[in-house]
């Protein structure tokens, strides 16, 4: 029999009752301290759910107090009311309606689509990290739409940078039902961005664009980005390789910058100098718009080359002190040597002599000619090494549709394809979409240059040619 703890009590001594305490893990707390507490730290939270999610719980709110206020007709009235409103809009302007309300609305509607798989997806894809014992994730923060992709900015796990999710986007990609999955630095260190593509806006052939009557150099229109703005290309302060299989649209980007640039040939601002090594196969349709052009002379195209460095050492010595970048005029216009296989003058040449000549002087106009207004566009279809010695000279480089995935590295740069840049998928019936990478920017962009045919080529060709070529060297236009 257990033992019954005895209270001692004397006669007529009133014993009064103990207070009813909350003992925590230091101290006794009395209840309604308690009470008070939490009802303070609950209401706080409330109040943080409330300015969290205001885009649900102000409408919710306004709902509510319509309907206590005026019964159903208040929340019928402001309904039917915003949707006359968007409905006018969305007729009158669609672009600012989907911009500044249907997109929002979407991104947010996507971010809890998104949310509702993130922990299995980060976990599949490997991007989940475990420490002390717990898997940490990285955070969804934001997402933005489009008619044609979904933005994703996202919080990284500390230890991890961008070409984490780089190296995983195509699973990324099959794992949320993307068609693609690009991405990126975001705006802080912590930060990246991953762009998945619903739709394809490059499937449909780009038409030409019309000529300016100045061109601008800094932003010369060539056709159409993914997102849907148009892809223009800054030719000064750089040089441009273009890389891509047979038929897969080198001329589509030829054809677009010289057509972005007719107007200035026909005042004589800028001077384009062709070299096509395969017989003028590609080029002599526009001859009249050329004021120097070689087509079978092997030899005249290294004399070109070398002209061409003598002028640039002119220039050079004229405006040294004066300026950093020439600006072109009619007496001293921009020289734009366009070739269009490039591997034709560099690595099939047998002529040794007359190789050798050749690759010094593009070394030469490479390095030093952009500064004073002579700019390369080259194009060819093997961007190996032994093909292409001064590959990394071209801070602007195109990628065209490629047979081997080792190609894509070697023309945009050491993980471009990790980043989203499949130029070795890019389909036969898509001719002129290319990635396209910027020095110093490793993101590539998908681009699909204008499509010109053989009567627009002739057209510009006979609107914008030269009346009185230039005949220094080679053959004249």
């Amino acid at each position: 029999m257990s033992a019954v703890p005895l209270v001692n009590v004397i006669r007529g001594e009133r014993i009064e009752p103990a207070p009813f305490n909350v003992r925590t893990p230091y101290l006794k707390v009395p209840l309604w301290l308690v009470l008070v507490g939490w009802t303070v730290k609950y209401c706080f939270r409330l109040g943080v759910l409330l300015v969290k999610h205001w885009p649900v719980t102000t409408p919710a709110l306004l709902l509510g107090w319509l309907y206590l206020r005026f019964d159903w007709y208040g929340p019928v009235v402001l309904v039917g009311a915003l949707a006359v409103v968007g409905g006018a809009w969305f007729l009158a302007h669609r672009p600012s309606f989907e911009r500044f309300a249907g997109y929002p609305v979407l991104g947010r509607w996507r971010r809890w689509t998104y949310r509702r798989h993130w922990l299995p997806a980060m976990a599949t894809s490997g991007l989940a990290v475990t420490f002390d014992g717990r898997a940490v994730i990285p955070v969804l923060k934001r997402v933005r739409c489009n008619d044609a992709a979904d933005v994703l900015t996202i919080r990284m796990v500390t230890g991890q940078i961008p070409d984490d999710f780089a190296k995983v986007s195509e699973r990324l990609a099959h794992t949320f039902g993307a068609r693609a999955c690009r991405v990126a630095a975001g705006a802080r260190p912590d930060l990246v961005t991953v762009t998945l593509l619903r739709t394809d806006p490059l499937v449909a052939t780009v038409e030409p664009f019309l000529v300016a009557d100045v061109p601008d150099f800094t932003a010369l229109p060539l056709g159409r980005r993914e997102d849907g703005k148009v892809y223009a290309l800054r030719l000064f302060g750089t040089q441009v390789l273009v890389v891509g299989a047979t038929d897969a649209g080198k001329g589509s980007v030829i054809w677009s910058l010289l057509r972005a640039m007719a107007a200035g040939i026909a005042s004589g601002l800028v001077q384009v100098w062709a070299f096509d090594p395969k017989g003028g196969m590609e080029l002599a349709a526009g001859r009249p718009l050329f004021a120097r052009f070689a087509c079978d002379d092997f030899e005249a195209m290294a004399d070109m080359l070398e002209e061409a460095v003598a002028t640039m050492r002119e220039r050079t010595a004229r405006l040294r002190g004066k300026t950093r970048q020439h600006v072109p005029t009619i007496g001293d216009p921009l020289i734009v040597i366009v070739i269009d296989e490039l591997a034709a003058l560099t690595a099939y040449l047998t002529n040794r002599q007359l190789k050798d000549r050749v690759k010094a002087a593009l070394g030469v106009l490479l390095t030093q000619g952009r500064a004073v207004g002579v700019h390369v566009i080259a194009c060819l279809q093997d961007p190996r090494k032994e093909v292409l010695p001064f590959r990394d000279l071209f801070p602007t480089r195109i990628g065209l549709r490629l047979t081997e995935e080792a190609h894509v590295d070697l023309t945009l740069g050491e993980g471009a394809r990790d980043r989203g840049a499949l130029c070795d998928r890019i389909p036969r019936s898509s001719p002129g979409v290319a990635y396209v990478v910027l020095d110093g920017g490793p993101t590539p962009m998908r681009v699909r240059f204008s499509y010109l045919t053989d009567n627009d080529v002739t057209d510009l060709a006979q609107t914008y040619g030269r009346l009185r070529p230039v005949a220094t060297g080679g053959e004249a236009a």
